[in-house]
């Protein structure tokens, strides 16, 4: 396996500050890190109520450019401050502390001059995914409850004029998503005034008992006659905006490299995302390696399972041949997918119970808090990924969420599932996340931080975690995990490819079929997305791979002392966090061990 060369400049700790003095150097940074905290929760009250903070609950977050230039400046205050704290004073826990937040700060500043809060929309967030969920993963206890949320929708047309006037300065500056990506854009509006926002009414046909009949027909009336007619109107004009000014006008290229300062900002955006210093180049070497190390293995996976049966022509078939046949029957014979959404769902929530039988023999530190299954919204799901995400909080009295695509059943196939449930819930990131939020060693600030390398190095990780516990025995299951470890690979290759070595969409497309069984529609929405979003895809697998180095190094040095259980607790117990400090994280466990050994006399 091919070693990664990580950015240095972070550092691993251990152990907490107790009783500091109020002009301490750890008494400061937890002073600093608490005002960071409460300056998130009160500058975004929606991540704020999601965490169960509920303080500002008649707001929403504030668009406009004059509040983005303003936490830009107050950002910029947080460092300054946090640069008069000398971290050689500090304890190896606040010193991680330190150099996360010093870290996240940087980046938030640097990002900040290439401008892209003026391109605030892509085919997967902006308004017209926010909008329509703005009754998800909320409180409604009681009347304030609800009264704040008539208020934040009422609040709905102030921020999308706010976002049409960032959008109307991008189009100026030519800081505009690229055109190809966001065509469905358009489409997502009008579904939300079709019916997508009728969901918005859900809260209303459960009211609690507490609320009194008065209270309700209240409350009922001004959602009818203020509230939704308020949204209602936004979107409509948004709508229009998309379709006869924005769309029309964004730019025609797909490359990163195109934009203003282009070249630099595709640079740090691999700098984030990955948390190393590979260039584009080196990333797309180093995926064009691991697609010929993993092709090998799906050709050995082919020739295991009942097709050479099905088809014994294939037998005669060349490699190249025999894949192409392989890829077109998964893609077209009907055993490969459900009928219905229902049966979809339902393969998923079953997979999910098998594998948490399982969890206990994989991790000694198990979450509290659960997670569902459910279905992606109607309105957002045909410019929707397969799958995603939903993190919860136990505070906010929410679980996390696999949320699945249920639209195109065809372009949906069976064999993916078992992987894809272990990559969004568990122990991907359900686990990640959940243990994060439930961490009792490390300030608040941390405990949602994340890092695109780890958590989705992790997810990946954890998709691969099924093969020691026998849920790919199924050669299709397990051509279908070698298909996502394919996909992310690819990601590696057609990501640099498309943002910073003149490769086409239509190149990527094809890269992409050629490569995977991904059904057509996945592969467009997937290149569209990191047209969308340059360098986020190339996270995946330099984490994952990152993480399966670190687990081999443990297990050579270790041998028979080596706790696979163990070892993901000393993974995730620190939250998310950049590659350099996982490793150093593994490597000072392995040491300790080694030394307990050392100092016990064992052989």
């Amino acid at each position: 396996m091919k070693k990664l060369r990580i950015a240095s400049g972070l550092v691993l700790l251990a152990g907490l500050t107790a009783g500091a003095r109020a002009d301490e150097p750890g008494a400061r940074l937890h002073q600093l890190l608490r005002e960071r905290f409460e300056w998130q929760l009160r500058e975004y009250p929606e991540q704020a109520m999601a965490r169960g903070d509920y303080s500002n609950a008649e707001k929403v977050t504030d668009h406009s450019l004059a509040a983005i230039e303003r936490r830009h400046g107050e950002t910029r205050a947080f460092a300054e401050r946090l640069g008069k704290i000398d971290p050689s004073e500090l304890s190896a826990n606040d010193r991680l502390s330190y150099d996360l937040f010093g870290l996240n700060l940087r980046n938030a500043i640097e990002g900040h001059r290439f401008r892209m809060f003026l391109a605030p929309i892509t085919g997967r967030s902006g308004p017209h995914q926010r909008i329509g969920q703005m009754h998800e993963r909320v409180r409604f206890t009681g009347y304030d409850d609800y009264a704040n949320y008539l208020t934040r929708l009422e609040q709905v047309p102030r921020s999308i004029a706010d976002t049409i006037a960032a959008m109307r300065l991008g189009l100026a500056e030519r800081r505009t998503p690229p055109k190809v990506a966001i065509l469905g854009v358009p489409g997502q509006t009008r579904a939300l005034l079709a019916g997508g926002l009728n969901a918005l009414a859900g809260p209303f046909e459960r009211m609690p008992a507490r609320i009194t009949p008065s209270q309700r027909t209240e409350l009922k009336r001004r959602f009818d006659t203020r509230s939704m007619p308020a949204v209602r109107g936004a979107i409509k004009l948004f709508s229009a905006f998309l379709t006869d000014e924005y769309v029309p006008n964004c730019r025609e290229t797909i490359a990163a490299h195109d934009l203003p300062d282009g070249q630099a900002y595709y640079a740090f955006q691999l700098r984030v995302m990955t948390t190393t210093n590979l260039t584009a180049r080196e990333i797309h070497d180093l995926g064009l390696s691991e697609v010929k190390r993993i092709r090998a293995e799906m050709m050995s996976v082919i020739r295991a399972s009942d097709f050479m049966e099905v088809n014994p022509s294939a037998a005669t078939l060349d490699h190249e041949a025999l894949f192409k046949a392989f890829i077109h029957y998964l893609r077209t014979d009907p055993r490969f997918y459900h009928a219905t959404e229902q049966e979809l769902l339902a393969g998923y929530r079953d997979i999910c119970k098998r594998v948490d039988a399982i969890l206990p023999k994989l991790f000694k530190t198990l979450p509290r808090l659960p997670y569902g299954v459910r279905k992606i919204p109607d309105f957002m799901a045909p410019n929707q990924t397969t799958a995603y995400y939903s993190r919860g909080d136990i505070r906010n009295a929410q679980p996390g969420y696999f949320y699945a695509n249920t639209y195109a059943l065809d372009q949906r196939p069976k064999y993916e599932m078992v992987a894809l449930a272990m990559h969004e819930a568990v122990p991907g990131h359900h686990f990640q996340v959940a243990i994060s939020q439930e961490l009792t060693n490390v300030p608040e600030l941390r405990k949602n931080s994340w890092f695109t390398a780890f958590g989705e190095g992790w997810a990946l990780y954890s998709e691969r975690l099924g093969l020691e516990h026998g849920l790919y025995d199924d050669p299709y299951d397990n051509f279908g995990r070698l298909l996502y470890e394919m996909w992310r690979a690819c990601r590696l290759v057609v990501d640099p490819g498309m943002h910073a070595l003149g490769w086409s969409r239509d190149k990527a497309v094809r890269f992409l079929l050629d490569n995977t069984a991904l059904s057509e529609v996945n592969i467009d929405a997937e290149v569209d997305r990191y047209i969308a979003w340059p360098g986020q895809a190339t996270g995946y697998k330099i984490g994952e791979l990152k993480i399966r180095e670190l687990r081999a190094r443990a297990e050579e040095k270790l041998g028979e002392r080596f706790d696979l259980r163990e070892f993901h607790d000393v993974v995730l117990g620190a939250g998310s966090i950049p590659l350099t400090v996982l490793e150093r994280r593994i490597d000072a466990w392995v040491s300790a061990l080694t030394a307990a050994e050392q100092e016990s006399g064992s052989p």
